[in-house]
């Protein structure tokens, strides 16, 4: 997409600090950064990676105009030496991504960036920006979905989103997380997501009865024919007046009914009623689409109550998050290059949730080679690998008597290289692969991960010599 110039999307404080290390003679500095997670929303099993690509095209574009200099050496804050070297910025850190649509867990690197430090810490506030927003609609959208039990579920939310970023990226994410399309035009435009669209209450009320209003559309689109149906009386009304204009315009000109859609009332008893009456009249084939206010708790229980419920339209809950809005990402230091040796670092806290795992890190996934589920995640030093043919034993960091040894396994590294000392290296996937591969992925993850009330914790462990690294740092500064 051609979008405005982001450099400036950041927080005033990487500016003063980018400042500050310029001159205390840090600019050159290498500094090591991790974004990663502490909870996954809605207390759910997983979470989903989104928001690669918008990365990528954000440090693509990097650069300081003219003008924004001028508003910073207005400020009276900045070395002018610092100025110049902004006006010349150019990008030129290593970056590594979990790919999108690979469920991720809390307290591993999501984003790994390694440079230096103005740099590293200046991208800081769009990494968590596109990442966090993207991760959290992707994952609410695989909630949906799995909700929904097979059944197709559009993005309708795009009139309730946090401005027109997070309509269209939010519908890009939602697409990832499963979604089949979107109500979002300019998603099909920018995206190639299926778009969808059919008629508004008010094209029903425009006209002088609903009969009319089906028989005009039906005339202008026969061959794409979905009613909305409940703007006076779903089973009185607009039903019967749907399958009068099927057989009046749309059979008869070689054509088959879409779709029956119900926005309000009692969707579990409408939908059966509804489902009743079209496959009496012989349109076993017409869809019932559901909308209003709906997400993953309302789609199973409407199913689990025998809702004859075709494809969801989900909105408002969907673009939002609603009901938990905030993914909450973090981007830390774990390590400086202190002549070029790795110097790992580590952050502190009376909240032990909030301490860091230090150091230049991989993280890695472990898969049962038997029936190809994951088994846990293990991060390491950089340094270490995972021998695949020798057993290996994973503790819990916290709790470390709880320990299991597993063998016949595949050790799989989940970070992938963007970018090579500011040049990008990696083509993204198309964005229908990426929806694949996220279902490829969910699909490796047992049940009982993927459960909405209590999940069973799928576990991030440490390696032995980096759980032996963090308690020195930990014993280090706790004095």
């Amino acid at each position: 997409m051609n979008k405005m110039n982001l450099t400036m999307l950041t927080d005033f404080y990487e500016l003063t600090m980018a400042n500050g290390y310029f001159e205390n003679g840090l600019k050159d500095k290498i500094a090591y950064f991790d974004m990663f997670f502490r909870k996954i929303p809605d207390n759910g099993g997983f979470a989903i990676m989104a928001g690669v690509q918008q990365l990528i095209e954000y440090i693509k574009n990097l650069r300081f105009e003219e003008k924004d200099i001028d508003y910073l050496r207005s400020k009276k804050l900045f070395n002018e030496q610092f100025l110049q070297y902004l006006k010349n910025f150019k990008f030129s850190c290593d970056v590594w991504a979990i790919p999108e649509g690979t469920p991720i867990f809390p307290n591993e690197p999501i984003i790994t960036v390694r440079g230096p430090v103005i740099e590293a810490q200046f991208i800081e506030t769009m990494v968590l920006l596109t990442i966090n927003h993207q991760s959290l609609i992707a994952t609410k959208a695989n909630r949906i979905v799995r909700a929904a039990g097979g059944r197709d579920v559009m993005e309708f939310g795009a009139r309730r989103a946090q401005g027109y970023d997070g309509a269209i990226y939010g519908a890009r994410a939602a697409y990832i997380g499963g979604c089949v399309g979107t109500a979002c035009t300019i998603g099909e435009s920018e995206f190639d997501i299926p778009v969808i669209g059919t008629m508004a209450h008010s094209w029903i009320q425009m006209f002088p009865s609903e009969l009319e209003a089906f028989r005009a559309y039906a005339r202008t689109y026969p061959g794409s024919c979905t009613f909305l149906v409940d703007t006076y009386n779903v089973l009185k009304s607009g039903i019967p007046n749907a399958i009068k204009v099927f057989n009046e315009e749309v059979v008869p000109k070689g054509f088959r009914p879409k779709g029956v859609r119900i926005d309000s009332g009692d969707i579990t008893y409408l939908s059966k009623e509804a489902r009743k009456m079209l496959d009496a009249a012989g349109f076993q084939d017409c869809r019932i689409v559901a909308s209003n206010s709906l997400d993953e708790y309302i789609i199973r229980d409407i199913l689990l109550q025998g809702a004859q419920v075709d494809l969801f339209g989900v909105g408002e809950r969907l673009i939002t998050s609603k009901s938990e809005p905030v993914f909450g990402g973090v981007y830390k230091l774990v390590a400086v290059d202190d002549n070029g040796k790795i110097q790992p670092k580590i952050k502190l806290s009376e909240n032990v949730g909030k301490i860091t795992n230090p150091g230049f890190k991989h993280t890695w996934r472990l898969f049962d080679k038997d029936t190809g589920k994951a088994i846990a995640d293990v991060l390491t030093g950089v340094d270490e690998t995972i021998d695949e043919n020798m057993p290996y034993e994973l503790f819990d960091p916290e709790y470390t008597w709880k320990r299991k040894i597993v063998t016949s396994f595949r050790a799989e590294k989940l970070l992938v290289k963007i970018f090579d000392k500011g040049v990008c290296v990696y083509e993204s996937p198309k964005l229908k692969d990426i929806k694949e591969y996220c279902k490829e992925q969910v699909d490796t993850l047992w049940d009982e991960v993927k459960r909405f009330e209590n999940p069973h914790k799928y576990y991030v462990d440490l390696s032995k010599p980096l759980w032996e690294m963090k308690q020195r740092l930990l014993e280090e500064y706790s004095v």
